[in-house]
């Protein structure tokens, strides 16, 4: 089974960074909407650039290779703001490296971003603004990805639509390294059909081919839009827009999100004709290369998207969190559990667990997790419990605790004197009835369960 997700195992998931996106560009009024409008004039307003410091100051991030934060170009940006607006408009504005960054792949391997300096990402943040409502406009209604007021659910509700209206052959392609292999001249002749302005399509080409720095080491890039800078998801989607296209001409059913996409076929004859057919149209004509390997028509039960499996039942097919993104939960609370927990208190343990498992359940409220909910809650708490069993260690801390806590003499000095491990003695009769699950829950921890409840209800 293959794991296409966009929900990576940090703190904070792709999902939930491109809803903060979404959120904050829904209440601002749009600068521009006809492409004879998306100029350099209109970009470099001290307004704008402004507006673009905020949105970068607010997504925080790290340093790029000139290592100035986002307060220290707020110092010195309102005396360097005329200069800096002069510059754009001349056209002599030159972006500074990029500072490669290798992290974990969520289905193993890793993932190179190019971290750009923070004025290149206010820059970048000030074009994305006068871009945005040019093109945005012209995207399919199939797509999902990094647009204003839209969503990996949105995406996911589009493909439960799909398979659950018969279409249930999917063919789900993988673009080898697709943010790495972009073709600058391919990408750039999409740009312009709506950008006439010069010195911004030679700023944005400038942008492209900035040299990543690896280790102290520049290298020239003569290929890929890196990830990391607010440019780069409107760029990949203007160059992908071309494929949603054709796939609208010839009737075909599918969802795409940024570059993960599944076409929908009612058989798997259509489905392996199209699936050779939009092959076909990525390396020719937005010269592409497709991941044979991992790339499948597949049936809906094996089908792994966005972190979401799909499951049929009476009513058609339904959502839930995927095999792979239960254990990327597991590995995320654990340390906060085990080793990093045992130094903490009761108090601190749940503050740091709650923001992860109100994230996961933002994400994943969208699919029939009840008894997933009710899997991880008691695993929770299966864990707190031991971790207070070490805590309190010795044979008499442990009676006196016991008893305190309402359990009776003897079987408080019948669980102390245990040889068993913590793991073991965390499911004992004795630890349910003096930390019941209300112990946990009265005391802040997030409940998984009721969380689901409340979300059914409404």
């Amino acid at each position: 089974m293959k794991d296409r997700t966009s929900t990576p195992a940090d703190a904070e998931t792709l999902e939930s960074a491109a809803q903060r996106r979404n959120d904050d560009s829904a209440d601002e009024e749009p600068i521009c909407q006809d492409a004879y409008e998306a100029t350099m004039e209109v970009i470099a307003t001290e307004e704008n650039v402004w507006r673009a410091y905020k949105r970068v100051a607010r997504n925080r991030g790290a340093p790029g290779p000139d290592g100035e934060t986002i307060e220290v170009l707020g110092r010195r940006l309102e005396s360097e703001m005329p200069t800096l607006l002069r510059t754009l408009r001349d056209g002599r504005y030159r972006p500074g490296d990029v500072r490669g960054v290798r992290i974990p792949k969520p289905g193993g391997g890793e993932r190179e971003l190019g971290i750009p300096n923070v004025l290149d990402r206010v820059v970048q943040q000030a074009i994305l603004q006068v871009l945005t409502p040019v093109f945005d406009p012209i995207f399919s209604d199939a797509s999902f990805g990094f647009r204003p007021g839209r969503s990996a659910h949105g995406a996911l509700r589009c493909a439960r639509e799909h398979i659950r209206s018969g279409n249930d052959w999917v063919v789900n392609l993988d673009l080898r390294k697709f943010f790495d292999r972009v073709n600058h001249d391919v990408l750039m002749a999409r740009v312009a059909r709506r950008v006439r302005d010069k010195t911004l399509l030679q700023l944005i080409g400038r942008y492209l081919r900035a040299g990543m720095m690896r280790g102290g080491i520049t290298s020239p890039r003569k290929r890929g839009t890196p990830q990391g800078g607010p440019l780069s998801p409107l760029l990949s989607n203007i160059l992908l827009d071309d494929l949603d296209k054709w796939l609208e001409k010839r009737g075909h059913l599918f969802v795409r999100y940024a570059d993960d996409f599944l076409i929908f076929k009612r058989s798997d004859r259509a489905a392996e004709r199209v699936k050779s057919s939009v092959t076909q149209f990525l390396e020719q004509k937005l010269r592409l290369q497709v991941n044979e390997e991992k790339s499948s028509m597949e049936r809906p039960e094996t089908l792994v998207y966005l972190g979401y499996t799909f499951y049929e039942m009476t009513g058609g097919y339904q959502l839930q969190a995927s095999e792979t993104a239960l254990r990327r939960l597991r590995a995320r609370l654990l340390p906060h559990l085990t080793r990093w927990g045992r130094g903490r208190t009761l108090k601190r343990t749940i503050a740091a667990l709650n923001p992860i498992l109100r994230g996961w359940f933002h994400y994943f409220s969208l699919g029939a997790v009840r008894w997933q909910t009710l899997q991880i809650d008691g695993w929770v708490r299966r864990h707190l419990r031991c971790l207070m069993w070490r805590r309190w260690r010795k044979g008499k801390t442990r009676y006196l605790n016991l008893t305190a806590l309402g359990v009776k003499p003897k079987m408080a000095a019948c669980l102390a004197a245990t040889q068993r491990g913590p793991w073991h003695s965390s499911v004992s009769p004795q630890l349910s009835i003096a930390m019941p699950n209300r112990y946990f829950h009265d005391r802040g921890l997030f409940n998984l369960r009721n969380a689901y409840a409340g979300r059914s209800m409404r």
